[in-house]
């Protein structure tokens, strides 16, 4: 991380029912902590807030709050439903909006839309609670709270002036028909690091000098275990004038919460009390604490007001800050203009950097000790003896103090190995050198686990994801050609597939049984539970995974062969490991059945008895389209530069043709494909892919085929239906919206392997479906990529 990221949007949106908050004897995170605790409980790992910004280890964080009179809370935090109360599951019910980045945050632009009427909390807990899985979500602007534009659109600007000196304008916009009432509350905290022990530790101060809003951290001690010292020293808030300064300390209201006398007379609340109860003793008369706020009220907004911030490590002049923000969102303007494809009309460019803009306001501190929070920090006041068995007990080892990228800062605040891979590739785009530091997170020893797994995701970092790292990190080598990356990213996805291979295959069969592997809204039941003993899933997606995981290994070492010859041997290995696979899925390696079914043109998953039976799970859904991306087309004059693979690759071929006939074609003098289906296989699968009535949507790949609409698939009592986004069985936590009826990532992975095939096959291929014109495998990416 450069000087230009110790500042940035790392603050989550929301920080209660979270994981890394739970302390609890079941492991129920969301009522554990729930958002009428946020308000008064201070948090262990890391604050939330809306709009929030904060430095690189989150030990000060400025973030806007607003009140517009009529409300029963001060607007801290994003409401939202936790996932007993939406009829979809968690549910964030507010209208933001990041508008606008750059990729070192010298740039930020957010929006929220304050309703000038009471904001409608109980309505919306009490709607969506009474609506059933059929029936849609009730959301914000279905309350009213927006009827007659009674609303302010409230916009929150930061700009660097220097990598630690930022300017911030928030400027609130009556959007309604008469003047509003508006209470603006820039605040100013701490991060608690001191309540948490034995004894209470050191705390920092904020309070008024000169004018300012003085912050100062310097009695607070490096963030454990950094092995460099950190210290965020003093901090200056200067501002538009005409506020009330308020103070008080981060610290819960233990009173309130737990009924125990509190730390001290001042809380986290205090502010809320000060303004909605009326309570002037609430807030510290002195004007000192670790948390604070400048209160600033507009009785009548007639059009709009804006008020000036600049927080440095100076005292600084607000004077300066519109020329600031203006000079950097041009600079913003121009480096876009150079990442937007040349083609790309207006729309199209504002839709690419507001995506750009979502990622950049997505990324997080991410402050976890696994260890710590499993023991408690207190030894003689530890949580429950449960707390240490309801999750993530083997993941002790796990430590972060990193800013990830967010699947998103309020549903998924938290990290996930999926999604960050998948995010490194969209943030190389903007800014290489973060995304690889990113990406390379997942490879230390911090993360990966001592066994080779990398953690899945917070809720269970035990969960199988699928294996996408070796792509991804092609992905980022043809981008700048970095060998030395690319070997450091192999030797740790070598002992991450000795565990895949070692783990999840219990029989030595190249098969790989069980696991979540993200398919949670399209399966009969919750993969990630194991089946009882003696019964095992054949998974189709897991081995297509694992199928596709060696022939990306494969082409890294014959990449890093070209450096050093002795990774053709590992290349080799990987060639092997992809034909026992392949040869594993198919009927007469060692099985008396065939994953691929030849009259359905498709792969289905087995669930396998005791006694040695089989049952075939007959749904049609993403578990079946994951084989075909096992795919891999290599030109015969580039193979034949690796003398050792080449033979090995020739005696293969000419030796053991009855497993290499499985998954090798040579299409053509200088073409060879490498994948689980041949040309005739792959005809029959397209057609599928390719038909209106199966998977092709006008918006994508869908999830589940709509056959299901119609013929539901069942198996033991369980039903599987084409249910659009949101299905009626709750599985997998209770949420069925996590991927939807389309999702984007296998929509990725399907243009790029369409493209693929279409290099070997060229026109060869041509799938017609009804009175549709033929379309080439080149046409059906292009046609999916719209």
């Amino acid at each position: 991380m450069n000087s230009s990221d110790l500042w940035g949007p790392y603050v989550a949106e929301r920080a209660w029912g979270s994981v890394r908050e739970d302390y609890s004897e079941n492991g129920d995170a969301w009522n554990y902590f729930t958002h009428d605790h946020a308000r008064k409980r201070a948090y262990r790992w890391g604050d939330d807030g809306i709009a929030g910004i904060c430095d690189r280890y989150q030990i000060l964080i400025f973030s806007p709050a607003f009140w517009n009179g009529k409300d029963p809370i001060l607007k801290e935090r994003l409401f939202g439903l936790n996932s007993d109360e939406g009829n979809h599951g968690e549910d964030v019910k507010e209208l933001y909006y990041y508008l606008d980045a750059s990729p070192t945050a010298n740039y930020l632009k957010y929006l929220y839309k304050y309703p000038q009427e009471a904001f409608p909390y109980d309505r919306l807990v009490e709607e969506n609670r009474r609506r059933g899985p059929k029936d849609r979500e009730f959301e914000l602007v279905d309350t009213g709270a927006f009827d007659q534009n009674k609303y302010f659109d409230i916009f929150v600007e930061y700009a660097k002036a220097d990598p630690e000196d930022i300017c911030i304008r928030i400027e609130a916009v009556n959007r309604g028909p008469k003047p509003a009432a508006l209470h603006l509350l820039p605040q100013l905290w701490f991060r608690n690091q001191w309540a948490w022990g034995e004894k209470r530790g050191p705390e920092p101060r904020i309070q008024v000098e000169e004018g300012l809003l003085v912050a100062d951290g310097q009695v607070l001690p490096s963030p454990r275990p950094l092995l460099h010292e950190y210290n965020i020293g003093k901090r200056f808030l200067s501002a538009t004038p005409g506020y009330e300064a308020l103070f008080t300390n981060n610290d819960s209201n233990a009173q309130d919460l737990w009924n125990t006398p509190n730390a001290t007379p001042y809380v986290k609340d205090a502010f809320h009390r000060y303004l909605i109860h009326g309570d002037k003793q609430a807030a510290n008369p002195k004007k000192t604490g670790t948390k604070a706020a400048l209160h600033y009220f507009f009785p009548a907004v007639e059009k709009s007001v804006i008020i000036y911030l600049r927080l440095a490590p100076k005292a600084s002049s607000i004077q300066e800050v519109d020329a600031i923000i203006a000079k950097r969102k041009a600079e913003a303007d121009q480096f876009y203009e150079g990442i937007h494809p040349k083609r790309a009309t207006d729309e199209e460019k504002a839709i690419q950097r507001a995506s750009f803009a979502g990622m950049i306001w997505n990324q997080q501190i991410y402050n976890f000790c696994v260890n710590e929070w499993l023991n408690g920090d207190n030894l003689k006041a530890p949580p429950p003896p449960g707390h240490k068995m309801v999750r993530n007990c083997h993941w002790r080892h796990l430590l972060s103090m990193q800013i990830f990228s967010m699947p998103d800062k309020w549903e998924y605040p938290w990290f996930a190995a999926w999604d960050l891979t998948f995010h490194s590739l969209t943030l190389a785009l903007i800014d290489l050198p973060h995304a690889k530091e990113q990406f390379s997170m997942l490879f230390r020893d911090q993360f990966q686990h001592p066994s080779g797994a990398f953690p899945a995701y917070e809720w269970e970092f035990s969960d199988v994801n699928p294996p996408v790292q070796a792509w991804a990190a092609l992905k980022l080598f043809e981008m700048d050609q970095d060998y030395e990356y690319l070997e450091m990213c192999f030797h740790r996805l070598l002992i991450n597939f000795a565990w895949w291979i070692n783990k999840v295959d219990e029989l030595g069969n190249n098969i790989f049984e069980g696991g979540f592997l993200g398919m949670d809204n399209i399966g009969f039941s919750d993969r990630s539970q194991k089946p009882p003993p003696g019964f095992l899933l054949d998974q189709a997606d897991g081995s297509g995974w694992m199928s596709l995981l060696c022939l990306n290994l494969m082409r890294i070492a014959l990449t890093l062969s070209k450096k050093d010859p002795n990774y053709q041997g590992l290349a080799c290995k990987f060639l092997w490991h992809f034909i026992y696979i392949t040869a594993a899925m198919r009927k007469g390696y060692w099985r008396n059945y065939d994953m691929w079914c030849e009259e359905d043109g498709f792969f289905y998953s087995y669930f396998r008895h005791p006694d040695g039976t089989a049952e075939r799970f007959d749904a049609r859904s993403l578990v079946g389209i994951i084989p075909f991306f096992a795919c891999d087309v290599w030109d015969e004059e580039e193979l034949r530069q690796f003398p050792l693979f080449w033979e090995q690759y020739e005696q293969l071929i000419y030796k053991k043709p009855h497993l290499a006939d499985k998954c090798i074609q040579k299409v053509s003098e200088t073409k060879h494909v490498f994948g689980l289906l041949s040309k005739e296989e792959l005809e029959k699968f397209l057609k599928n892919i390719w038909s209106p009535d199966e998977f092709r949507s006008p918006y994508g790949l869908r999830s589940l085929s709509k056959v299901h609409e119609k013929h539901p698939a069942v198996m033991h009592g369980m039903t599987l239906s084409y249910e659009p986004g949101e299905a009626l069985e709750k599985i997998k936590g209770g949420n069925s919206n996590w991927r939807g009826p389309i999702w984007f990532p296998i929509n990725y992975l399907l243009i790029e392997t369409l493209l693929n095939l279409s290099d070997a096959f060229k026109d060869t291929i041509q799938i017609k479906v009804g009175s549709e014109e033929p379309a080439t495998l080149h046409d059906m990416a292009q046609t999916s990529r719209k």
